[in-house]
């Protein structure tokens, strides 16, 4: 491996995703030489098949809706139909543009790109493109792919992975979706939206399984009230093709037929055959395993990511990416608190968390310990003029501060940024009702919740 000039750096990076790129950007900030390796476009799974997209599908969705019920607004509109590709010409127009500023911001701080697959050759070294670039450390930053199970054939006409839904000319007349985490939740609200016919299959007990058992069955109300089907509890055992698509079996017999079978059980990491293991660098079940400050066993290899066992969030990666920048700059650092990261489903309803369900606070503290109150947007004005139903639910210790807020409903999302302030900085609820919010807003629904938990419910029976 031929080694040249202007191949020895401070740190080289392998993946250019959310996570390799905000640890380059940061690093280059901090004054460290930085080499970005990226065997595919920069910006990663986030920007080109996942966040960026799937969001703008999400948007288009709601403009399919508010056209086909304006009139319970008042305002006479009709949807003449989908037109896929104008839909896909718009999502892709955001992509473009994203990952051009994206292209000039890496340009602008100086940072090395090598557009090359590359692997892990030694503690120092990654191989790409038949150079080897040294560094004073690496970050491995590989990502993630979907998942799928044995025996399940994806072939990209019948069967699909998300990749391969965001790329469809088409809106299917049918859809079978497995999988009802967030990928599959968001895909079949997208789909509904456009006028196919959703079934989700899922595993576990609850749609969003991760999420608080009140608002998986708020977002299973909402759901059912939009007619998108789901199977719970059914383990997937086959599938066949039909005349017109497939046919999936479950565990307890049920058979469900579509034209389309979404695979959207989860994303593995990108670790094999990149040499991690032949240096020595920890792995379980695929995963690079890291210490709380993203180092991995290798003292010049750190890791961050959705390649690393920790949440698979766009802005978890951001944040690993720039704590192991400014670690190797020599800055303090402390580890990022996972649990005060804010999650977000952003189907229709939306269903947005920070902190801890319920059930792991009893877990963690005793349920003597733990007081709830839920909040219902019925009590909220502007929820009532958007005209979407969903709840707020509040988790605190007893006589101390909130553990988790829980949310669901149109443009949730957007609270749960004040709720992650409420959360990481161990507010007491009284603290929070003490806080004016504006009027009509969502956010005052927020405020409302904490007035109820401090004793003092205002738009709402106490």
């Amino acid at each position: 491996m031929a080694e040249q000039a202007g191949t020895e750096f401070d740190l080289v990076i392998l993946g250019g995703g959310s996570g390799g790129y905000a640890c380059a950007l940061r690093a280059a900030q901090l004054g460290l030489s930085v080499a970005l390796i990226e065997k595919g476009k920069l910006g990663g799974t986030c920007l080109h098949n996942g966040c960026i997209p799937t969001k703008a599908l999400l948007h288009a969705a709601e403009v399919a809706d508010l056209a086909r019920e304006g009139e319970q607004f008042g305002i006479k509109t009709s949807l003449h139909g989908i037109d896929m590709a104008g839909v896909n010409a718009y999502k892709d127009g955001v992509i473009s543009k994203l990952y051009k500023g994206l292209q000039g911001l890496v340009k602008s701080r100086k940072i090395t790109l090598i557009e090359a697959e590359g692997r892990l050759s030694s503690a120092t070294s990654v191989d790409a493109g038949g150079v080897r670039y040294t560094g004073k450390h690496i970050v491995l930053a590989t990502g993630s792919v979907p998942r799928s199970l044995p025996g399940l054939e994806i072939d990209g006409t019948r069967v699909l992975t998300s990749d391969h839904a965001l790329l469809l000319d088409r809106v299917p007349s049918s859809a079978i979706i497995l999988g009802g985490g967030v990928i599959g939740v968001e895909f079949a609200s997208v789909w509904k939206s456009f006028g196919a016919d959703v079934t989700i299959v899922e595993a576990l007990p609850h749609l969003v399984p991760i999420e608080d058992e009140a608002n998986s069955k708020l977002l299973e109300r909402a759901f059912r009230k939009r007619k998108i089907a789901f199977e719970l509890g059914a383990r997937f055992t086959g599938v066949s093709h039909t005349a017109n698509g497939v046919q999936i079996t479950t565990e307890n017999g049920k058979t469900v037929e579509a034209e389309v079978l979404l695979v959207a059980i989860g994303r593995g990491p990108v670790s094999a055959n990149l040499g991690y293991e032949e240096v020595g660098v920890e792995m379980e079940r695929g995963f690079v395993k890291v210490d709380g400050l993203c180092q991995t066993n290798v003292p010049t290899i750190s890791a961050v990511g959705d390649l690393i066992p920790t949440l698979q969030l766009a802005h978890v990666g951001f944040a690993e990416g720039i704590l192991v920048a400014e670690r190797l700059a020599g800055l303090d650092v402390v580890p990022i608190d996972y649990d005060g990261v804010p999650r977000v489903t952003y189907s229709e309803p939306e269903v947005a968390s920070v902190g801890i369900t319920e059930a792991v606070a009893k877990e963690r503290l005793g349920a003597d310990n733990v007081e709830t109150i839920t909040y219902d947007l019925a009590g909220n004005g502007k929820s009532q003029i958007l005209k979407t139903a969903g709840a707020i639910k509040l988790v605190r210790q007893k006589d101390g501060p909130v553990l988790g807020v829980h949310i669901v409903g149109s443009r949730a999302g957007e609270l749960v940024s004040e709720a992650q302030l409420i959360y990481n900085w161990e507010a007491l609820p009284s603290e929070v009702a003490q806080l004016i919010h504006a009027h009509p807003t969502q956010g005052e629904a927020l405020g409302e919740a904490h007035l109820a938990l401090a004793g003092k419910p205002l738009h709402a029976h106490g």
